[in-house]
């Protein structure tokens, strides 16, 4: 890359409103953080196990309730440690002995290598595609524990949550970045889990699981059989949840963080609100891609793509480096790939905080660049 285009400027009337598209951690809204400076003393200082933080928490959980559209025996738990944490959590507490991996990516074979690593499980049954697609289950009948991933952040491609037939197994969802901006059905999943950092447009930190009534009584089922770590334990974050506590002291900022964002989206229609607005982003970069002389979506399956993490491949006389380096000096931020993957690729987070016109206004800087490069 020469000097030249090393300092090239993009016109201030072309730059969206907010240059972060990061995957996550996400924008979090300014109107957000706010409302937690004007409210913070509420909450923040306080202990957890008070009136004050605990009506907090039931804020969350009954709003992640009626977002959802859950059923009134589903509950919603809270831990600390976010997705990697709750996937070890899975070993010792839902998982009896063997599970089924859908890997299509970085994450979704995370929770698989984890599984592989726990000596008192069966090695785990996975079943993988190329990146870029997307694997389908297979009802096997050892199998007690089928993992989906809706969204896999890594690669941009998104999953259709469908339970598998003729089983009595559970079926746990990996929704990090899907929740709260993707549509699903509680009759197709037991357990339905997310950390708040990316469509909740909160901080990191801490995991949220959606839980139906056969998946609290295996969580009971294998504390009583079972030895695990107490921060591990499924059970007893049922039994604090049901309490509006954690096991131990949570982030309080991103809980409030979330509140809000959960709030925002009841108050403009639910999660179709939410869902629409993130499709209406990511069609718009889709589109424009399709069109585009130098790039292409990584995702060739139209249904696969991501409305949420939007993966873009570029012609190699386009090199995403460039592309990316030009943006950082412009306040354009955090649109890399995943760092383990090997493509010439750009990453937009559009979670439905984003305003559509950002995206406009995104696709007019990336012509800019390339024009220039």
């Amino acid at each position: 890359m020469t000097t030249d285009k090393a300092k090239l400027e993009i016109p201030k009337d072309l730059l969206p409103s907010d240059g972060r598209f990061g995957s996550g951690p996400s924008m979090v809204p300014k109107a957000s953080l706010e409302n937690l400076l004007a409210e913070a003393e509420k909450y923040m200082g306080n202990s957890h196990r008070k009136t004050n933080v605990k009506s907090l928490v039931a804020r969350l959980q009954n709003g992640c309730k009626e977002l959802f559209n859950l059923p009134t025996d589903w509950e919603i738990l809270l831990g600390n440690g976010g997705t990697t944490f709750l996937w070890d959590a899975f070993t010792f507490g839902a998982i009896k002995e063997q599970s089924q991996h859908l890997c299509f990516g970085e994450f979704s074979k995370r929770f698989a290598d984890a599984v592989a690593n726990t000596p008192h499980l069966d090695n785990p049954d996975i079943i993988e595609s190329e990146l870029g697609t997307c694997p389908v289950p297979v009802t096997n009948e050892n199998v007690d524990f089928y993992a989906f991933t809706q969204n896999e952040t890594s690669t941009g491609v998104a999953a259709e949550i469908i339970r598998p037939d003729n089983t009595d197994a559970l079926v746990g969802v990996d929704a990090t970045s899907a929740a709260g901006a993707m549509n699903w059905s509680a009759d197709q999943a037991d357990i339905y889990y997310f950390s708040l950092q990316k469509s909740f447009a909160a901080d990191g930190g801490l995991w949220v699981a959606c839980c139906s009534k056969p998946a609290l009584k295996r969580f009971e089922e294998l504390h009583n059989a079972r030895w695990c770590p107490v921060a591990l334990n499924l059970h007893l974050a049922h039994e604090n949840s049901l309490k509006q506590q954690i096991l131990n002291t949570p982030a309080i900022a991103t809980i409030y963080l979330a509140v809000q964002y959960v709030e925002r989206v009841l108050e403009n229609g639910g999660l179709s609100w939410a869902v629409n607005r993130s499709k209406a982003a990511s069609d718009y970069l889709y589109d424009w891609a399709e069109k585009s002389d130098w790039a292409n979506p990584f995702v060739k399956e139209e249904k696969e793509r991501s409305p949420i993490t939007a993966t873009i491949i570029l012609d190699n006389k386009i090199q995403s480096n460039d592309v990316i380096e030009i943006f950082e000096q412009n306040g354009i931020v955090d649109v890399n790939p995943y760092r383990k993957l090997n493509y010439n690729l750009l990453r937009f987070g559009l979670f439905p905080s984003r305003d559509v016109e950002d995206v406009e206004a995104l696709c007019a800087c990336l012509d800019f660049v390339a024009s220039n490069l």
